[in-house]
């Protein structure tokens, strides 16, 4: 009888880890994810005693498959956020049988390329090419040659190619919603982009549909946008800085920043200027970022679904694995719901 082919479950098993854990240990992600040292050296020594070999052509499946999926990851902004994209997408792909590669380019796009390539190489089944933050991308020639889907991100020259995103207009239309039943129909201002659809930062999605969003419910309810910052980057210190410039103008009774960080911001200017959250001002912020839960009262906030996000792209990309074998196009963008994560920072308006 042939040696038992030991399996990345017996390597987690032994190592008293999750499959999750193990795989990803293994795939070279558990720094970043803040794995333990003392846990990826008993992953990978186990390993190595059970003799744990990773998917290759040499142990390929009957079916012509090599049950190998590439994820190919951009800049990353937040390692936090991008460590729960790869999270998702890593258990989506063992709970299908597959091992998920997984490389980071620091959006240089030789790097890309390479990647790309390497993971063509290696005949994964498909790659999954991801930004963190919603964007235009160009894409590397590389996956017009098998199976690829794109998240947080559609292509800038083949529109065609299938993309999982945050449903980012839902999302503008849910934060202006929270507004709305609260009672709040004038002195709103924006924090981050607009007023226009083409006051954003540069090669941004979301900042243009979040702006739609809003803008659309704020128009049915017949609330007028006093006035909007444009934020060339969402930081802390341009949430701030913004926010101050606000106040030297004007008393605002609801802030919509585009990003928790600069919401964050915009709680310090506030707090200088003596005024209270959400007791003189109401707050509301984008992504669900880990500053926000930090931050008093606690942000309310609509949050970017990552790990959802990161199981979706792999669901749609084994379906268009499935669906080229039957000649089939898949659906091209599918979007992901941003659930609102309620905080203490919204209240109705005072006098």
């Amino acid at each position: 009888m042939g040696r038992t082919r030991v399996t990345l479950a017996d390597v987690a098993a032994a190592s008293g880890v999750s499959v999750t854990t193990a795989s990803l240990v293994l795939t070279g992600r558990a720094r970043e994810l803040r794995i333990s040292e003392a846990a990826e050296r008993r992953v990978r020594s186990t390993a190595q005693e059970l003799g744990y070999r990773r998917g290759t052509l040499a142990t390929r499946p009957r079916s012509g498959r090599s049950q190998t999926i590439g994820f190919v990851l951009g800049a990353v902004e937040s390692s936090g956020l991008a460590g729960e994209v790869v999270k998702g997408a890593v258990e989506a792909a063992y709970r299908h049988g597959f091992m998920l590669f997984v490389g980071e380019s620091g959006g240089d796009p030789a790097v890309e390329r390479a990647l790309v390539e390497q993971m063509r190489d290696r005949r994964t089944d498909g790659i999954v090419f991801a930004a963190v933050g919603t964007r235009v991308v160009t894409v590397p020639d590389g996956l017009r040659h098998g199976p690829a889907v794109l998240l947080n991100a559609t292509a800038a020259a083949q529109p065609g190619l299938p993309a999982v995103v945050a449903d980012e207009v839902e999302g503008g239309r849910a934060a202006a919603r929270i507004l709305v039943e609260a009672g709040h129909g004038r002195g709103v201002h924006l924090i981050g982009a607009g007023p226009g659809p083409y006051d954003v930062p540069p090669h941004g999605i979301a900042a243009v549909e979040r702006l739609i969003g809003l803008r659309e419910v704020f128009a049915a309810a017949g609330i007028e946008v006093v006035s909007a910052h444009r934020c060339p980057k969402w930081t802390p210190e341009d949430g701030y800085r913004a926010t101050r410039e606000l106040l030297r103008l004007h008393r605002p009774k609801a802030l919509v920043c585009f990003d928790d960080r600069l919401a964050f911001g915009a709680y310090q200017a506030l707090g200088e200027a003596g005024l209270s959250v959400p007791g003189d001002v109401s707050v509301l912020g984008f992504d669900d970022h880990p500053v926000a839960s930090w931050m008093r009262p606690r942000l309310t906030t609509i949050a970017l679904p990552n790990q959802e996000l990161g199981a979706r792209a792999v669901e749609v990309l084994l379906d268009v694995v499935e669906r080229r074998r039957l000649d089939v196009r898949p659906p091209s963008i599918q979007r992901v719901p941003m659930p609102v994560r309620e905080g203490g920072s919204v209240a109705r308006p005072g006098v």
